[in-house]
């Protein structure tokens, strides 16, 4: 548990690093911010609440059911394995959430419009640290 546990926040911290570096990128090497078309905000908009919606229903379904688990027996690999992928799965969704807002920049967006895409994820990815599972 303890050595699945350090590679999970070994993953969690590389992938802060990333996002950071992705609004680096994006606003060192995207180019200039110039008109376009509205509705690709919208869509993007629509598609990361969507995206943190898929990110809690994963949790659910594959951590917190895991975690339950495991508090009671620590030693079921099989269930170690499927809390390991919700954290996995969970990690790279906060990511993705993250892509969105280079891809925007890339577009032509301006950095604020594709700040919330990269203070989402990385607020989801603080929020989703790994815990050790303990008995309710």
């Amino acid at each position: 548990m303890g050595r699945t546990l350090r590679t999970l926040r070994v993953v969690q911290l590389s992938m802060l690093g990333s996002i950071l570096l992705y609004a680096v990128v994006g606003e060192l090497a995207g180019p200039g911010a110039r008109a376009v078309n509205p509705s690709l905000s919208y869509i993007f908009t629509t598609m990361g609440i969507a995206l943190v919606g898929i990110i809690f229903v994963v949790r659910r379904t594959l951590v917190l059911r895991s975690a339950e688990t495991l508090a009671s027996n620590p030693d079921d690999s099989l269930t170690l394995n499927h809390w390991k992928t919700g954290y996995v799965v969970t990690y790279a969704l906060c990511e993705a959430l993250a892509v969105f807002g280079i891809v925007l920049r890339f577009m032509g967006f301006n950095f604020q419009q594709s700040l919330p895409f990269y203070v989402g994820g990385l607020v989801l990815l603080l929020f989703f640290a790994p815990r050790k599972p303990t008995a309710v």
